[in-house]
């Protein structure tokens, strides 16, 4: 799956020739030790390339029409360290086509009290140099996140290194291609949308393969192959059933999904217990594991989530939380909780401990008894985010979430769980969550958060909705009413 290491940013430092070639000198200086210094604070997951000294019309619209050609640039970050006219960047900005973040800095953290003179002042202008930058990032309105503060602060490096996952996040999601087995599951409609409207807004080719092929491909798979691969599940999970046939069968599965995915070049799949013609199990174990190697997953054809599932997986790329698909399954509403689950498939990334493979009979499907991985989930903070069809756009929505060791041991529930408490509380949160619209199936993800999933939003051009701590139901309410007019007046 893509490693997100191998994009880079391109840092295009705005000035101009009014100060002459000793300041462009030490301007060029600085960035590059600015640049050098961002690499190694260990907060960004990507490169920053400083790709020179800007100083004309013509200078930046060549920097930009090479950050645009250039597969591995993943965003381009400017930063004015004198002042940067602003009309010089607006040929470059009209054809910009990657996200764009600006950094409002300045090389030096305080104003040197002794030796602060007029020349001293014509070097380090970004106070005004990058007001007059944004002037035109806004007049053009052109999305870009603004960051603020000190190149060596680790808050602003952490806000840079949040984009850039965003960012990368983008460039994955304008590649992707999700393979469907079958259709939607029946009568349902938060898991059907526009394909043509996400291929143009977010770049996911979403196509359908039957899965009498996938059967196919199955019967194809070696033992040897199987043998393999039920090795790495003792390695990586603790066996806990003596149906080795079931486990077996698992392996087959996953073997042949992964073969099909390959050969297509898909990151993300869904599928739908109404549909397993010439299938003995729903697969379970297979899509975990799948999940585990970064793939998305959606049920019941939701192509939707299997698409966001894989694309935060790519954003939390390097990062050790876990981030899954899944479903809010049941309340306990005396403790205020939500249990997230679904019938086999939740990602083991979400794991508190080594999971368990345990053959159980699903109760849905009319089929065998699938293997499957058992698990609770994690404690600490994390978000939970869906994408909705709204006609005409998407919507994205966040929540975040505090999730819990469960008070509850559940013996007679052989899935794996995540157990949680929504913001602000269960009440307030899935009002707010349903007066917003939100599905039954989101992505659970502890290594993104509502900050990265919302630069993410503005890089696709679509609604983001955020849950929090603060959220009231009235005024949420209110801001829909707003936006929903404002994005129709926008696609006028």
């Amino acid at each position: 799956m893509q490693d997100i290491k191998n994009f880079k940013f391109w840092f295009l430092v705005g000035s101009q020739f009014l100060y002459g070639p000793e300041t462009l000198k030490q301007v060029e200086d600085d960035s590059r030790i600015i640049t050098e210094g961002l690499n190694a604070s260990g907060q960004l997951p990507c490169e920053v390339v400083l790709k020179g000294i800007v100083k004309t019309t013509e200078e930046i619209a060549d920097a930009i029409k090479a950050a645009n050609r250039d597969e591995s640039c993943a965003g381009v970050i400017t930063f004015c360290h004198t002042f940067s006219p602003s009309k010089m960047w607006i040929n470059g900005l009209a054809l910009l086509q990657k996200p764009w973040l600006h950094f409002h800095t300045q090389f030096n953290s305080e104003i040197p009290n002794e030796i602060i003179d007029m020349d001293y002042m014509n070097l380090h202008q970004s106070a005004h140099g990058d007001r007059e930058h944004g002037f035109i990032g806004a007049r053009m309105r052109i999305p870009r996140k603004v960051v603020v503060g000190h190149w060596q602060d680790e808050e602003a490096q952490r806000k840079i290194g949040r984009w850039m996952r965003a960012a990368a996040g983008a460039a994955f999601s304008r590649s992707l291609k999700v393979m469907r087995f079958g259709d939607n599951m029946r009568e349902v409609a938060v898991t059907e949308g526009d394909k043509i409207e996400a291929q143009i807004k977010f770049g996911w080719q979403v196509n359908t393969w039957p899965v009498g092929e996938l059967v196919n491909v199955m019967n194809d798979i070696s033992d040897s192959g199987i043998d393999a691969l039920v090795a790495r599940y003792a390695d990586l999970y603790e066996t806990e059933t003596a149906d080795e046939d079931a486990v077996r069968y698992q392996a087959r599965e996953e073997l042949a999904i992964l073969r099909m995915l390959e050969a297509e070049g898909c990151g993300a799949f869904s599928n739908t217990f109404q549909d397993l013609y010439g299938m003995k199990q729903l697969p379970g174990l297979a899509t975990q594991d799948l999940m585990a190697q970064g793939y998305g997953y959606g049920g019941e054809g939701d192509w939707k989530v299997a698409a966001m599932t894989a694309t935060m997986k790519a954003m939390g790329s390097g990062l050790t939380g876990g981030t899954s698909f899944m479903e809010d399954y049941t309340y306990d509403m005396a403790a205020g909780l939500s249990l997230g689950a679904h019938m086999l498939e939740v990602c083991p990334s979400l794991a508190a401990d080594k999971p368990r493979i345990e053959v159980h009979p699903l109760g849905i499907g009319d089929r065998e008894p699938p293997a499957r991985l058992v698990f609770e989930g994690k404690a600490g903070p994390a978000i939970v985010a869906t994408l909705i069809d709204m006609g005409g756009r998407f919507r994205l929505i966040v929540q975040d979430i505090e999730c819990v060791k469960p008070h509850l041991t559940m013996p007679n529930l052989p899935v794996a769980r995540v157990m949680w408490r929504p913001e602000p509380n269960l009440e307030t949160g899935a009002e707010a969550w349903i007066v917003a619209g939100g599905a039954h199936h989101a992505v659970l993800s502890y290594d993104c958060d509502a900050e990265l999933m919302r630069d993410w939003a503005r890089i696709m051009e679509v609604e983001f909705v955020h849950i929090h701590k603060d959220t009231e139901t009235k005024t949420l309410e209110q801001e829909l009413m707003m936006t929903d007019i404002a994005w129709k007046l926008k696609a006028l």
